[in-house]
């Protein structure tokens, strides 16, 4: 582990079964003369930590200075586990997905066909989505792959992330989509150039509709939403990249070698019709071995090969897939299921609206009922009446909100996607008071 969160592990190391700890810092490989000034510099930087002495805790320079190299033997094989990539949380307890040598040199293949009109050794990335999420993952073996400079961003906030633009200027930009809304209402935004993009690609979560044709709108770049999973390394499905058709709201068309199948929510096993909601399921050779240590949970999710994404889905009369939501997030209310996404999408439309977020809360007639969640751009003012007015004329009866709250900003996960489990427990917690 760093230094700097050293004393921790010691601290947390009796709760585990952790025996010994390794101690590594951000000067261990600077090149010189850096690794002298680093030093000088870091503590008041608060890069380093003194770290306690404690038994069977080690430096990791050290212990490459003490032995020699004497790597061991090992077969290794395409079915081989090259990582256990931990899920984000975000609807339940993280698990630990194991991904396969084959899942990662399969998967950045099947990117490299997608996105044809980038080049070999040509391109600049904007690495903003963190390595230790599998977005990230994939992205950076995709540059890896082709050979392409990365442009890391240790804190890819919107100021950030203009920054490095206006001075790097990337031609491809991955992003979350809380980082294109974070772009977009900057003010920054007016002194930055996005020209220099050719195209962006969108996951970890759903990219509002307003804000994908504002960006392009903005910087003439063509953003591709996709579809993915931990457990598919992680993409699945993308939109095509340049002449070809792309759908708005869709997440596009399978990969390579991906089959997807929308299936009925009940038992998974019936095909559903065109235009009907059911559960998205994959199979491709970037579909995880399973679940470290979790046989039952593998067997729920992995049968017969397919991968059960817990995502309703359609797909359209073109084969475009549209997420319609987490089969998790889905609210019953009055016997109508009722999707959040449709919810948030309606009054992203609105243009005070930064941020919006919509849950099921209980209502004692109808079940449930929804509640939206929203963060007003920066200056701007609203009340509840005026938000539900507006949604009134781009929502059926039954999806209308009965309630909004607003707020100064959303609980998100590290890469910025917004946690609907957390706001809904906070909020049945409230309510239990």
């Amino acid at each position: 582990t760093m230094d700097l969160l050293g004393n921790r592990m010691i601290d947390l190391r009796p709760k585990t079964k952790i025996k010994q700890i390794v101690i590594t810092s951000v000067g261990d490989y600077l090149p010189f003369p850096l690794n002298l000034l680093f030093p000088l510099v870091a503590k008041k930087k608060g890069m380093v930590a003194d770290v306690k002495a404690t038994p069977d805790v080690y430096r990791w320079k050290d212990c490459i200075a003490k032995y020699s190299p004497n790597p061991p033997k090992v077969k290794i094989s395409l079915s081989d586990v090259a990582l256990y990539q931990y899920t984000g949380g975000t609807t339940g307890v993280s698990k630990g997905v194991e991904l396969t040598h084959e899942n990662l040199t399969k998967q950045v293949q099947q990117l490299a066909t997608w996105f044809p009109d980038f080049k070999v050794g040509q391109e600049r990335m904007l690495s903003s989505m963190p390595f230790f999420h599998v977005f990230g993952v994939g992205t950076m073996n995709f540059s890896v792959l082709m050979q392409w400079t990365q442009i890391f961003i240790p804190k890819p906030q919107p100021k950030e992330l203009l920054e490095a633009i206006r001075k790097f200027k990337p031609t491809f930009t991955p992003l979350a989509p809380t980082m294109f809304i974070g772009i977009l209402a900057h003010p920054d935004l007016k002194k930055t150039d996005l020209s220099c993009i050719k195209g962006a690609f969108s996951g970890a979560a759903p990219l509002p509709v307003e804000v994908l044709h504002e960006f392009e709108k903005v910087s003439g770049a063509i953003i591709v939403e996709g579809f993915g999973m931990t457990e598919t390394s992680p993409a699945a499905i993308a939109n095509p990249f340049g002449d070809a058709v792309r759908k708005a709201g869709s997440v596009g068309l399978p990969l390579s070698d991906t089959i997807i199948r929308i299936v009925d929510l009940e038992n998974g096993t019936q095909d559903m019709p065109i235009g009907e909601p059911g559960e998205l399921i994959i199979k491709g050779p970037q579909v995880m071995r399973g679940y470290k240590g979790n046989p039952e949970e593998t067997a729920n999710v992995l049968r017969e090969g397919w991968m059960y994404s817990g995502d309703i889905a359609i797909m359209d009369e073109d084969g475009y897939f549209f997420i319609v939501d987490r089969k998790k997030d889905m609210i019953i209310s009055g016997g109508y299921n009722v999707y959040p996404r449709d919810i948030d999408e309606a009054f992203y439309q609105h243009p005070k609206v930064l941020e919006a977020c919509s849950i099921g809360v209980p209502h004692p007639t109808r079940g449930e009922c929804a509640k939206i969640f929203i963060v007003l751009k920066e200056g701007e003012t609203s009340t509840q009446e005026e938000m539900l007015e507006f949604a009134r004329t781009r929502l059926a009866v039954y999806k209308l909100p009965t309630e909004v709250e607003f707020r100064k900003e959303l609980p998100k996960t590290a890469i910025g996607k917004i946690l609907r489990k957390e706001l809904r427990a906070e909020e049945l917690a409230k309510r239990k008071k």
